[in-house]
């Protein structure tokens, strides 16, 4: 996971665990599949992953014999993917200054990190650099204002998660992807939102999470956390539970 430099944090074991969870949701797999096909990168290709966190899809491209570096502003989360796949390539840096030379990928993926930047356009300029002429670039991540949860009590949902999105650096990131590349100059400019449906317990943990988050924020009281939790729970166990978040995925040409 990327982080503006002056905000990086070592990761715990605990974030690591909440990565490892989110790419076992259902529907992560085929995301992240999505988002190699919008590459387009076959063997030989070089890709960078920025934001790689614990390496998964590093470890995934270098499997479809493409030339994949990883990088993470986290030096604790360089080593844990270092560890976990020693024959894939890492490096510490941050999306504002890529250890890469001019011109020298065919392919720049992005998943869940633009919502950390507080200069996106900064960072597609340092896309643009790295990128070869015709070079693709694909940019996976949630709107955080979106979340569609169902519950009787809908003004504290919206509590909820408006004070959740409000501790994100830019929390509607994915919802200016297309404008963001455009006025990079990017060409041929798509975008898709698969959605991911949650029904059952698999969603508990990040409707847990936001309800926490709002309470640290002062948002809500532990009461309403809990009581909130409480009844996200009980739809779990009676098969009620429904929390639907589409994904952004973008993905775009580097021009010639």
């Amino acid at each position: 996971m990327t982080r503006e430099t002056e905000q990086k944090r070592p990761p715990t074991d605990g974030l690591v665990a909440r990565l490892d969870e989110a790419d076992r949701l259902p529907g992560a797999e085929e995301l992240r599949l999505l988002s190699y096909d919008l590459l387009g990168a076959g063997a030989g290709a070089c890709v960078v992953d920025v934001g790689c966190g614990a390496g998964r899809a590093v470890a995934e491209l270098v499997e479809r014999e493409v030339q994949a570096v990883g990088v993470d502003a986290s030096a604790q989360m360089i080593a844990v993917a270092r560890g976990r796949w020693p024959e894939a390539e890492f490096r510490v840096a941050d999306a504002y200054e890529l250890p890469l030379r001019d011109a020298s990928v065919d392919g720049y993926r992005a998943d869940k990190v633009f919502h950390e930047l507080a200069e996106p356009e900064r960072a597609l300029a340092e896309a643009r650099r790295v990128l070869r002429p015709g070079g693709r670039i694909v940019l996976v991540g949630q709107d955080w204002d979106a979340f569609v949860i169902d519950s009787d009590d809908a003004p504290l949902t919206r509590t909820i998660t408006c004070a959740r999105a409000d501790l994100i650096v830019g929390p509607r990131a994915a919802r200016r992807y297309r404008n963001l590349l455009m006025d990079a100059c990017f060409r041929d400019v798509t975008v898709r939102a698969p959605t991911g449906v949650y029904t059952g317990s698999a969603g508990l943990p990040l409707l847990t999470g936001l309800a926490e988050a709002a309470c640290s924020a002062g948002a809500v009281t532990s009461e309403q956390a809990d009581r909130w939790i409480a009844d996200q729970r009980a739809r779990a166990e009676a098969d009620r539970l429904f929390l639907a978040v589409p994904m952004f995925v973008a993905a775009a040409t580097a021009p010639h």
